[in-house]
């Protein structure tokens, strides 16, 4: 999301003949002291009148008149400064310290769905209800771009572009900024919107945009079903910000995964982006992932194995802007064990928290990568219903600098939930690190659907996922890294109708909670959840959504993070030294 934008005046550089911006008084009292000043000056020149050089009684050297002059300028701005000294900010600290201001415009990116022939992707808005001053703004979601060719089978083989810039549809935008193609609008804070993709091999990814009073918390998820063995699986992102970087842990081109990476540039300006991956013997160099150009209002899939060195069990994937910003995602698919988007990971740190392993996992597989500077040695800890404990034979994992390690932890679970943490095994020897979980679960027959955690950071004040079935479907875990804490869990209305419902839930502490989502009364269609922090320690928390489909236990789990709906605005003191800097 951005922050709020504040116009600047054009700054006088030296040499560019601008004068700076004065207020009218300013500027007349400068003109007045410029006119003097030349006056002197004229009098004094050669050629007039009883005198053949600079005349000393008149006025002094033109140097000294031009001092006198700026000295007059500063002398009037100072003045008028001191006069006229800026207004109070609202709700300004005592202390001068910085205040908070609710986000006028939230943008994010969505990605390709890139579905087969059997899939649908379905994507839902929402924004809390505001408790803010803000009025008026609109949220919608809209193509990023139309297709450019015909479908296809299979993701494009080379980093190609996609999609070209759609044109703009008659009409134009509506008067809430909303364009007139838009796939959904937002009526109203506090009810969610549920609108189809584009459908296809070569659908574009979506961005999303909400200003005014629908800018704070802001939240697109998209959700896809496929039933056809390439893509078997419930795949769910929640919808992220365009950026210059994203670190994702878990991919691989090993077996009968089909992995790629969507790239999808809502920038008015194009974007060049390299995509580094690294695997167990360090960085894997090609050519043919540097430099990608994404053009401005297009999306690109490119698929890992045309950008790697042969097959790789385990990968982690760094994708960098060196110019503009785009929005970037990575999905991965295993033939017909299960498919979901490998979410984007915190930055590297040396502590990273995985929240969201349900009970019944079946399996599951750790991915960590180190910095090329140093070698990390991390505890493997998970948070269980009376907090941290260490998994019998996974206490540990080492990994080699600049390189990635991964492990097999099996039934980790043991048939309860929980959150898995990795720390320094010595508290003086950090190593950031980027850590991502694979987790599958298997139904009776045999059949399997996988999800992929990630690194992820605390709720903070409250964090949103838009996209929740009833009928027990979504499950939310909640998991306190530090002290006990109090959350509130608020169901919204539903797309189609229902009355909100709020719980709140005690985290012991270190420990992990997981409880079926409350839903709403008179529930029709899908609703959102939001959870925010009351009191106490710092929680991550994560949602599943589980919907078998033809006897395959599909299901996606999607982190919370914090929604960021407030920034902190600093506050400017009056200084009247700056005229003298």
């Amino acid at each position: 999301m951005k922050k709020p934008a504040f116009k600047k005046k054009p700054k006088a550089e030296a040499g560019d003949g601008r004068a700076p911006d004065l207020s009218p008084e300013q500027s007349a009292a400068a003109g007045s002291a410029g006119s003097s000043g030349s006056a002197r000056t004229a009098a004094g020149a050669p050629g007039s009148s009883g005198s053949s050089g600079p005349s000393r009684a008149s006025g002094g050297t033109k140097t000294t008149q031009s001092f006198l002059a700026a000295a007059a300028v500063l002398a009037v701005v100072f003045g008028v400064a001191e006069l006229r000294p800026p207004a109070a900010p609202a709700k300004a600290d005592q202390g001068g310290t910085a205040s908070t201001a609710q986000v006028e415009r939230t943008a994010v990116v969505c990605p390709q769905p890139l579905q087969g022939l059997t899939g649908s992707t379905t994507l839902t808005a929402y924004t809390p209800p505001g408790t803010g001053a803000a009025t008026g703004g609109a949220g919608w979601a809209a193509d990023a771009a139309a297709p450019a060719t015909a479908p296809t089978a299979a993701p494009s083989a080379a980093p190609t572009t996609a999609a070209t810039p759609a044109p703009a549809a008659s009409g134009g935008p509506d008067k809430g900024g909303a364009p007139a193609d838009a796939r959904l609008n937002l009526a109203k804070p506090g009810t969610p919107v549920a609108a189809p993709a584009a459908n296809g091999d070569t659908a574009p990814g979506a961005g999303a945009v909400a200003t005014g009073a629908f800018a704070p918390g802001f939240t697109v998820t998209q959700t896809t079903t496929v039933t056809e063995q390439r893509g078997l699986g419930l795949s769910g992102i929640t919808c992220t910000p365009a950026g210059t970087g994203f670190w994702f842990a878990g991919a691989s081109t090993a077996g009968d995964r089909t992995d790629y990476v969507s790239l999808v540039n809502t920038e008015s300006t194009a974007a060049v982006v390299d995509i580094k991956l690294y695997g167990d013997k360090g960085l894997i160099d090609n050519d043919a992932a540097n430099g990608i150009t994404v053009a401005p209002g297009s999306s690109q899939s490119v698929l890992l194995p045309t950008i790697s060195k042969g097959a790789v069990t385990d990968l982690a994937v760094h994708v960098v802007a060196r110019s503009g910003r785009i929005g970037a995602a990575l999905h991965a698919a295993d033939g017909g064990k299960g498919a979901d988007w490998i979410p984007a990971s915190a930055d590297p740190a040396p502590t990273q928290v995985l929240p969201g392993l349900p009970a019944d996992t079946a399996a599951a597989r750790l991915i960590v990568w180190a910095p090329p500077e140093d070698d990390a040695d991390l505890k493997i800890e998970l948070s269980g219903k009376n907090g941290w404990f260490t998994p019998a034979s996974n206490e540990s994992i080492h990994v080699k600098a600049g390189m990635v390690a991964a492990v097999d932890l099996g039934k980790i679970t043991r048939d309860e939930v929980a959150g898995l943490r990795l720390s320094p095994s010595d508290d003086k020897h950090p190593t950031p690190v980027v850590a991502g979980l694979r987790i599958d679960r298997t139904g009776q027959n045999g059949k399997s659907d996988a999800a992929w955690l990630t690194g992820t950071v605390p709720v903070g004040a409250r964090a949103t996922v838009a996209d929740n079935r009833g009928g027990g479907a979504s499950t939310l875990f909640l998991t306190s890294t530090g002290d006990a804490a109090t959350v509130r869990v608020t169901a919204s209305a539903g797309t189609g109708g229902g009355t909100p419902a709020t719980k709140d839930v005690e985290v012991p502490p270190g420990g992990t909670v997981a409880l079926p989502a409350p839903e709403p009364g008179g529930l029709n269609g899908s609703f959102a959840l939001t959870v925010e922090t009351v009191s106490g320690g710092p929680v991550v928390a994560a949602r599943m959504l589980a919907i078998p489909t033809k006897d395959v236990p599909m299901f996606t789990v999607q982190a919370l993070r914090d929604d960021r709906s407030s920034v902190k605005v600093p506050q400017a003191a009056q200084d009247p030294d700056v005229v003298l800097r």
